[in-house]
């Protein structure tokens, strides 16, 4: 009995246990993180958006619909490099620090998308062009399968417990400021210089801006500091290197983040993100890079009709994303992710029933309601993603299980429905395929842990003010007090707790 109490019993925190956010860090921290997704997702609007476009320049033997199928193929092999991507660079970011990778993966990403403006046609040299177009892609995938899971993971490691969900929601804002910017530039493309003059060079612009935007995110982001979580799990590894006294228990080991650690003892909560990553990615793929062509090729819409209500839903989600990421904060990332699952079960079908009406109002109803069930997954992940894993292996755990999610079900998205939708001439297919998607979310969301507010697993508690880590240590030693008389009580009075037909001879 005297074991079990004593190995019940929880140390009182000390000042050096708790964490006070260096406030103009946290905002730099925020900002670069960031923008490297504005810069990835600029990249999937633009490509979104002139995919149309992009089949008749790199497939141009092909039928409307094939030429589709190809340009989404060659948009899906992009993510069957992301965990190739994720496993050298995830646990490189366990290893050497989240800033230096998040760095070299935005030299990457900018780096092959401003290159993509300057391959040549099929016109130009034949069947060379789409392999060339192939392999910007696959960079540009390679690089992407570490820059989420380590753009979450820096955000989270820097935010306060208390405002992790709020803080978290800007990088997914910066998903959709760089979705919007992209498919709006698109859009003003098409508009001035129409059809045509988008096919013959005009397509080449949006690539081009790429370049600029990558240099200004690697400047912000060569200027960060390594966040303090990361900082406390190297000086714990190096203490124990040296055999120190000092040194906790819980200091990581010399290996960290190898994929037998992740997979035997931490494969319940890679199963987890799994399940919520294709519940979100999923439904953002399906509505920012699926919906324009399905309202184009599948219903026939203007272009300029569909790339605006797209446009539109987009930016519904970046005014209500934060909102929904300080709700997460105040009551919970479950019941957020619990009422979106729920709801894309049963307004999936209606969403794309009323799309398909033609016109204006009913599809921009139906958009409007795929944006806020995509947004109920959007401003909540990043702040509940990093949670599942402890620091030692938070970034390598995190960017495999995403990047094997993704690359099966979230960016294939696009491909599987176009060519469903191709093969068996539905129309909803689109809807099927997110009430599926809603069902493994909810299934995933009730085996998820409550972590609001909460410190991350393997770190201590993050707070705002010392004077709010003052109370908190203060709180935990009265309550270590209360704990250790407790256990007092026990030793001295055995049978106290226990009512007499409990008493064993």
């Amino acid at each position: 009995m005297l074991r079990t109490l004593l190995r019940r019993r929880k140390r009182a925190l000390s000042s050096a246990d708790v964490t006070v956010a260096d406030q103009p860090q946290v905002r730099r921290a925020v900002t670069a993180a960031a923008l490297g997704n504005t810069m990835e997702w600029f990249d999937f609007g633009v490509y979104a958006y002139l995919a149309g476009t992009m089949g008749k320049v790199f497939f141009p033997s092909s039928s409307p619909g094939v030429q589709v199928v190809s340009t989404f193929a060659t948009f899906a092999a992009a993510f069957l490099v992301r965990p190739l991507g994720g496993l050298v660079f995830g646990p490189l970011g366990d290893r050497i620090g989240r800033q230096k990778v998040l760095a070299a993966t935005m030299i990457m990403m900018a780096a092959s998308t401003f290159a993509v403006g300057f391959l040549p046609t099929y016109a130009a040299v034949g069947f060379a062009a789409p392999l060339l177009l192939l392999v910007c892609r696959l960079v540009q995938g390679f690089s992407t399968g570490g820059e989420y899971a380590g753009a979450t993971t820096y955000i989270a490691e820097y935010a306060p417990d208390r405002r992790r969900g709020f803080l978290g929601s800007w990088l997914d804002f910066g998903t959709f400021v760089g979705y919007a910017l992209g498919s709006g530039l698109v859009t003003i493309l098409t508009v001035t210089l129409g059809a045509q003059g988008l096919e013959d060079w005009g397509w080449r612009i949006p690539f081009f801006v790429a370049g600029p935007l990558g240099l200004i995110g690697l400047y912000m982001r060569l200027k960060l500091e390594e966040t303090p979580a990361f900082k406390k799990e190297a000086a714990y590894a190096a203490a124990e290197g040296r055999g120190d006294a000092h040194a906790t228990e819980e200091a990581p080991p010399t290996a960290r983040g190898t994929l037998k650690e992740i997979f035997t003892k931490h494969w319940h909560a890679v199963l987890i993100c799994m399940g919520l990553v294709l519940l979100y990615n999923v439904t953002n793929y399906m509505v920012t890079s699926y919906l324009p062509t399905y309202m184009t090729v599948t219903l026939g819409e203007n272009d300029t009709t569909a790339q605006l209500l797209v446009l539109a839903t987009m930016l519904l989600v970046v005014l209500t994303i934060t909102t929904v990421g300080h709700t997460s904060d105040r009551w919970g990332r479950r019941p957020v992710f619990l009422a979106g699952s729920v709801a894309l079960i049963a307004l999936a079908l209606p969403s794309f029933l009323l799309i398909r009406e033609g016109g204006i109002l009913l599809p921009a109803v139906g958009c409007a309601v795929l944006g806020l069930l995509l947004v109920c997954f959007a401003g909540t992940a990043a702040s509940t993603l990093p949670a599942l894993f402890p620091t030692r292996l938070r970034y390598g755990a995190l960017s495999i299980a995403f990047n094997i999610s993704v690359s099966l079900f979230g960016g294939t998205t696009p491909l599987f429905t176009s060519a469903l939708v191709e093969v068996t001439g539905n129309d909803l297919v689109p809807a099927y395929y997110l009430m599926v998607a809603g069902v493994i979310g909810l299934v995933s969301t009730l085996f998820l842990h409550e972590t609001a507010g909460k410190p991350l697993r393997g770190s201590g508690p993050m707070v705002e003010t010392h004077g709010e880590a003052e109370r908190l240590v203060a709180h935990s030693r009265a309550a270590a007090g209360r704990q250790a008389r407790d256990i007092w009580i026990r030793l001295r009075h055995p049978w106290a707790h226990h009512p007499p037909g409990d008493r064993r001879d």
